[in-house]
């Protein structure tokens, strides 16, 4: 028998508060419970969470923690309802800056289980750490209400806040493909609460593991904007994963498109320090071709530019070496004509991101049997 160990079952990269956020507004909470739904993408016996004040200038106050099975929208299944505890007390403040991570749970968990953390935060929280694009409902209700089965009243938001993860603890052989990279692994575009997102889908046919999803909508390989930039994370959203065994790298539409166009030769730059950070680590590295982007309907970006400079870097993609294996996911999911737009039945309505057939059609052009090869 394997001795037991913890690994990493859910995963959620946040981003500064302070930063520009395009389609999300950041918030605070104050005498409010916070109670946000989660799925994990492997099974544990027992599980301990992760929350974060990273981005704060100021204490985070936990009054109350609990963790349940998850109904329909904010309801749980009373009967899991557990109590979350951090170095055995139910309240706890986490110092400006600093990541926290629970005591373990006796909680059995399934792949695929989705689980309901709730929060109750006393005190004023000032703007938030969170996920703004996670593709998963969250809701938020005034007083003390963590413990409560149901919620009469409710308001919800589409953000994720101050969690960063989810370790469950296993004995099975459970390597961790760790989904690094922008809103096309967020699952932006896909059906919200639904979980259709690429990584998703691609969890649904590994037979051994499992991957969880690092990925930000508007996150760019080079530079910061919306989080830090990807080779900056590097370290913490990769590295720093319990079980990580291997690395799927989606980046490239935000370096050609938002504020500029980023020239072919430093982007190309980037993707071979990307290959060079995971191998450095020992960890195998599959890196997609960039999807198309001709036809988004946002007026503020850089799009013939970036249009050119997309079919030199896949051209250089399609060849490379330095990857482990590099997957055509724009093959999969572009119009036959000019290649440079979205197929009109994979295309959420933006003519930037996927919907959900669009997002199986990504996790479709990834080849299994190369990802078991290298784990």
């Amino acid at each position: 028998m394997s001795t037991p160990r913890w690994v990493a079952s859910f995963r959620a990269p946040l981003v500064n508060p302070g930063e520009q956020i395009r389609l999300a507004e950041p918030r605070g909470f104050d005498a409010e419970t916070l109670r946000q739904v989660v799925r994990v993408a492997g099974a544990g016996s027992r599980l301990r969470v992760r929350l974060t004040n990273r981005y704060s200038e100021q204490d985070l106050t936990i009054g109350a923690a609990r963790i349940a099975f998850a109904k329909a929208g904010p309801e749980i299944v009373a009967e899991t309802d557990t109590v979350l505890r951090f170095d055995g007390a139910e309240q706890v403040r986490i110092p400006a800056g600093a990541d926290l991570i629970s005591d373990p749970v006796e909680l059995s968990v399934a792949a695929g289980d989705e689980l309901a953390l709730s929060l109750y935060l006393p005190e004023p929280t000032g703007f938030a750490a969170f996920a703004h694009l996670p593709a998963q409902p969250g809701w938020i209700t005034p007083g003390d209400r963590t413990g409560d089965a149901t919620w009469s009243e409710a308001d919800e938001t589409g953000s994720r806040f101050f969690l960063t993860g989810i370790d469950v603890l296993t004995e099975a052989d459970a390597p961790v493909l760790v989904a690094f990279g922008d809103s096309w692994f967020e699952g932006v575009g896909s059906t919200p609460g639904a979980n259709r997102r690429s990584v998703d889908v691609l969890n649904e046919k590994l037979p051994k593991g499992w991957v969880v999803n690092q990925g930000i909508g508007g996150n760019r390989l080079l530079t910061d904007e919306v989080g830090e930039h990807g080779l900056s994370r590097f370290e913490r959203d990769v590295l720093a994963v319990p079980g990580v065994a291997g690395v799927w790298a989606n980046f490239g539409i935000n370096d050609l498109i938002v504020g500029g166009t980023t020239p072919a030769e430093q982007l190309i730059a980037g993707y071979v320090e990307l290959a060079r950070l995971a191998h450095a680590a020992g960890l195998p590295i599959y890196a997609d071709t960039i999807g198309p982007f001709a036809g988004v309907i946002y007026p503020d970006l850089s799009v013939a530019e970036g249009v050119r400079v997309r079919r030199e870097v896949n051209e250089w993609l399609r060849g490379t070496d330095i990857f482990d294996a590099v997957f055509d996911i724009a093959a999969a999911v572009q119009d036959s004509e000019t290649g440079d737009f979205i197929r009109a039945e994979f295309d959420s309505g933006d003519g930037l991101h996927l919907n959900d057939d669009g997002h199986r059609a990504m996790a479709g052009a990834v080849d299994i049997a190369l990802l078991t090869a290298h784990r």
